[in-house]
């Protein structure tokens, strides 16, 4: 399973981010290496340098072996917590597209 990060301009220390957050995406998705063949992690900062509530975007697609890609999105306060909602919200839809596909 590859994984492939993209940044806006508006992320700082993204070199840091990418190394772990790929490790926790490995670690979390690791019952889906055989299934997945790319997972891609876009991190952005929808207010640039204002603040707001939530501006903090985090947009996961993964993209399952013979399958469609499926993305989920997530908005926090942080890129941290959006990245983390994201991940979960993956998980719990791989989990979905393989259970029904294992039911037919």
């Amino acid at each position: 399973m590859k994984i492939q990060f993209n940044t806006d301009k508006n992320i700082e220390g993204h070199e840091r981010l990418e190394i772990y957050f790929t490790e926790e995406i490995q670690k979390d998705l690791a019952r889906f290496e055989e299934k997945v063949t790319r997972i891609e992690v876009h991190l952005g900062d929808e207010n640039n340098a204002k603040s707001g509530v939530n501006d903090k975007r985090c947009v996961i697609e993964a993209r399952p072996a013979k399958l469609q890609p499926i993305a989920v999105t997530a908005h926090a306060d942080t890129i941290e917590k959006a990245f983390f909602q994201a991940v979960e919200k993956i998980k719990k839809t791989l989990t979905s597209t393989f259970d029904k596909q294992h039911a037919h």
